[in-house]
């Protein structure tokens, strides 16, 4: 499993280095840019201080589709206390979530909205998880930088124990391989994504744990030998 850090329109380039600065401390080396390039400003090397290679290595995308398209878990931050009656995870709990579905994913997404007003209600809803740091008020929030940071140090033991892990037998990952078997068995049954439940039950499937995806997997196989 990799964690890829993926920063919505940032727009200040102190705040990109910070985070750059922030990641190369707590061992990753991955960060997304979206629809921004502030981070090719000389205010983004100057607070970088010494994860100039963080900055270089940025991958830029022009929209949030193409940025996210090859993960299979994305995980939208959120300083809003209430999400639409879907769970909010602390980092710690992200990481206790991360780390028991394990091989089960291949690539994760952390994704960070604006500064000046995060992530929309739409934005929020391309998530598979939400997680918001708990604040003892509502102002001042953190900044980019300060959240990108306490992200990375409560994830730092998953990703290193995910380094040491031997990666799923599909590419792509056992748990988008999961996603698209059940999208293609609904279509056969006509259970369309406008049917009640079915955007609730494939949000649900990004909780799952990696032994329950390989339950899954066994059971639409034996499903798809009646149906096919």
């Amino acid at each position: 499993m990799q964690l890829v850090f993926v920063l919505f329109q940032p727009q200040v380039a102190e705040n990109v280095g910070a985070a750059a600065r922030a990641l190369k401390t707590m061992g990753f080396a991955r960060i997304r840019v979206i629809d921004s390039a502030v981070h090719r400003q000389d205010p983004a090397r100057w607070v970088a201080h010494g994860a100039g290679d963080i900055l270089e290595r940025i991958e830029h995308y022009p929209t949030l589709e193409s940025a996210l398209a090859d993960c299979d878990l994305v995980v939208g931050t959120t300083a809003k206390h209430r999400a639409g009656g879907r769970p909010l995870l602390t980092p710690p709990q992200l990481g206790v979530q991360l780390a028991e579905q394990g091989a089960s994913l291949q690539q994760v997404a952390l994704l960070f909205g604006r500064e000046d007003r995060g992530l929309s209600n739409s934005e929020l809803d391309r998530c598979d998880q939400l997680s918001s740091i708990p604040l003892a008020t509502t102002y001042p929030s953190l900044n980019l930088g300060q959240a990108v940071m306490l992200y990375a140090y409560d994830l730092a033991g998953v990703q290193a124990e995910a380094r040491r892990q031997k990666p799923a037998q599909d590419p792509e990952g056992q748990l988008q391989a999961l996603r698209e078997r059940v999208s293609r068995i609904s279509e056969t049954l006509a259970f369309s994504p406008e049917t009640k439940g079915y955007r609730w039950a494939q949000q649900r499937l990004s909780q799952l744990g990696a032994e329950d995806v390989r339950f899954l997997h066994g059971f639409c196989a034996a499903l798809e030998k009646k149906l096919y």
